[in-house]
Order: structure tokens, then sequence, then C-alpha cells
């Protein structure tokens, strides 16, 4: 880890004691960083916007996509107060940047009581096994959509 790490990592940490002192949501923060500058940071404001995904990772992959006009974050590397969720763990893989830092891990979490370990033990559950059922419907009328985005010739691929 180098000096611009503590760096970054030292704003992202920054970024959740601000969400915390404001009341915006959990003491998250996140930082996304291309060539060495800032390009998107959020901090957790899911309690103050009603919204759920209003993670820090969300909130910074969104703002670094819409500053760097693209819907991946290569070369990026992403600087997060805790160790992703499995929904903010999703965003990012999507996203596609180069390196991810975290400080708290997710036990650090559990410990004050954000217990993210529910979701990932649900995720290795069968769907009938699972706290919450998902229930397949329509699904040949919603694989029409699927073959005509594989014969789509001016689709944007990612």
């Amino acid at each position: 880890m180098t000096e611009q790490d503590r760096f970054f990592m030292k704003r992202a940490i920054e970024l959740a004691q601000m969400g915390v002192e404001m009341n915006l949501g959990g003491p998250f923060g996140c930082v996304v960083v291309k060539d060495g500058e800032i390009v998107g940071e959020g901090n957790n404001q899911v309690t103050s916007s009603n919204d759920p995904t209003a993670h820090a990772e969300v909130i910074a992959i969104r703002e670094a996509c819409k500053s760097l006009n693209t819907f991946q974050l290569d070369g990026c590397t992403i600087y997060t107060s805790c160790e992703p969720c499995p929904m903010c763990l999703g965003a990012i893989y999507w996203a596609r940047p180069a390196k991810v830092f975290y400080a708290c891990t997710r036990d650090d979490a559990a410990s004050i009581g954000f217990d993210d370990d529910f979701i990932y033990q649900e995720l290795e559950k069968t769907n009938a096994s699972r706290e919450l059922v998902l229930t397949n419907l329509m699904r040949e009328e919603a694989l029409e959509l699927f073959t005509a985005w594989s014969s789509k010739t001016d689709k944007i691929e990612y």
C-alpha cells in the first residue's frame, strides 16, 4: 500500500464520518480514483434518501461513471471504508475497476448491527431454501426480449 492509497482511503473514511455527523446514513464512505484523481465519491445515504440502494459505493460508482462518461471504470481504483456488502460487491464487479481497497471488514460492520453476512449466506442457498423465495413467471414472453437483444446489430456491448 502506498502513501497515495492511504490518502484516498483517508478520504473515504472522512466521507463516512461526514455521513455519520450529518445523519445521512450508516458509517460508510467511498471514493473512485482514476490516474491519481478522485472522479467519484459518496457516503451512505440510505436513511436520509429513503433509498436502500444508496450505499457509498453505489453513489461513488454512479458519480464516477457520470464524470468519466462511461458505464465501466476501467483503470480505476475504489477505496471504501468497509468491505462491500453483496449489493455493492455486485456493482463493483459490473463496473470493472482495476483494484479495490477496503478498511473495516464485514465482521466489523456486523459487530455494530450491519449484518451483511445474512445476505452472503442466503446467496449460497438454493432458491427454495432462502428466506425470500423468487418465483419464475412469464419466462417465455421475456425470452423474446433476449432474442431481440441478441440479434440487435447496433447495441452497445458491455
